[in-house]
């Protein structure tokens, strides 16, 4: 039995949706791999350059799970695993205990990430209704894009001339272009953009032309030790609020209920992360900007993601080519996430619309409003040695307070 069906004849047709499923032609579909992993890079790069762990290791573990999520929810579920923005501030905390340190926290959190994803599994959908209703999880979705808007907005202020470049490339293909300027509206806007770097001489290649070919990723072992485990361990919680908050982003631009895959999808990012850990990578996280690059070419194929793995992969063994995805300007990167952490962002809206959430409900707007305001202007505090940011507070505000606050007018009667 094949994997995917073939969607029509396997070329593009202006405005049609490829479903989860489906894939077109093989070139074609190796194609848009390509544009989610230039769409990915700059996230997958960064976060392993911020904390001093090896950025190969990190690409290596980032295709590894995300085919073994495609694997384990069984091809419902359209999505990229990479490096986690969450765990910038524990392993930068970390970083003088060392790397074998830093690591053993990753993996206790991908276990806990494991057996929240069992228990959701087990508990079922009704379970996960009760704990997280569209008024939540649209909350969270709008919280992911808008939490990591800053990224966009600085990256693009530095070098505004190939941000605009990028941008405008993206709208025009995206809203106006037909057929494969459509669908590859993305791809496009960060090659012109990155070509117009060079052009500029903006790009810096050093690092390409002394990287080797060909390198094996460099592994390291973890080691747990209880005062770092315990700094990491609140990542849990972004963790599963964006893999819940993924799937539902994924099931509003799809059109199918996604709720039984829920709890796969966590189980997956949590053994994705514990693999990581084991290696020497950061931990994972399902990717806003990918889900950004379907909402503009409606290609929703997992085989586009089994692309993007396998390449992820392959580069993890060629640092000259790892380096060369590094030379991508931070004008293109901010260019591009500006629109596509855009429309994750009204994809939360849209979960809202499409539910009918009532926001004139004192509890929907006095949480939820509280909730989009912690994560925008990305409140940080500290506990002790742990440093929780704004998703954090953001997702716990809502995820918590919102059933609280439901069952307290429950009781009485309002």
């Amino acid at each position: 039995m094949a994997l995917w069906t073939v969607h029509g004849d396997g070329r593009t047709t202006d405005g049609d949706a490829v479903s989860p499923q489906e894939r077109l032609s093989w070139p074609l579909t190796i194609g848009f791999g390509a544009q989610h992993l230039v769409a990915m890079a700059g996230a997958a790069i960064l976060v392993p350059a911020s904390t001093g762990l090896p950025v190969g290791t990190t690409l290596l573990f980032s295709g590894v799970g995300t085919l073994l999520f495609l694997v384990i929810t069984r091809n419902r579920v359209p999505s990229f695993l990479g490096a986690s923005f969450a765990f910038i501030a524990p392993l930068e905390a970390a970083r003088s205990e060392g790397i074998a340190a830093q690591l053993g926290g990753v993996v206790a959190a991908g276990l806990l990430v494991i057996i929240i994803g069992v228990a959701v599994k087990a508990l079922g959908v009704r379970m996960l209704e009760s704990v997280m209703p569209p008024v939540v999880t649209g909350a969270v979705v709008i919280l992911i894009g808008l939490n990591l808007s800053h990224r966009a907005t600085t990256s693009f202020s530095e070098q505004p001339l190939l941000a605009v470049v990028t941008m405008g490339i993206i709208l025009l293909c995206g809203v106006l272009g037909r057929r494969l300027f459509f669908r590859f509206s993305v791809l496009l806007g960060v090659v012109i953009g990155w070509v117009l770097g060079f052009v500029l001489g903006i790009v810096d290649t050093t690092s390409v032309a002394t990287a080797a070919w060909f390198g094996l990723p460099v592994l390291h072992a973890p080691e747990l030790r209880p005062s770092v485990t315990l700094l990491i361990l609140p990542v849990v919680i972004v963790l599963v609020a964006e893999n819940v908050g993924h799937v539902k982003a994924v099931a509003g631009l799809t059109g199918r209920n996604l709720d039984g895959s829920v709890g796969d999808s966590i189980i997956a990012n949590g053994l994705s992360t514990t693999l990581a850990g084991f290696g020497g990578g950061p931990g994972t996280t399902t990717y806003s900007e990918n889900i950004g690059v379907m909402g503009v070419t409606k290609v929703y194929s997992t085989a586009a993601y089994a692309v993007t793995g396998v390449m992820a992969v392959l580069l993890a063994f060629s640092p000259k080519a790892t380096a060369a995805l590094g030379t991508i300007p931070p004008g293109v990167v901010g260019g591009a996430a500006l629109v596509l952490l855009g429309l994750i962002t009204l994809v939360g809206v849209r979960i809202w619309m499409d539910n009918r959430v009532d926001l004139a409900n004192p509890g929907n707007a006095l949480v939820g409003g509280a909730a989009l305001v912690a994560g925008v202007g990305d409140l940080t505090l500290r506990l002790g040695d742990m440093e929780l940011g704004g998703l954090v507070w953001g997702s716990l505000l809502v995820v918590i307070l919102h059933p609280i606050m439901r069952w307290l007018r429950a009781a009485r009667h309002i």
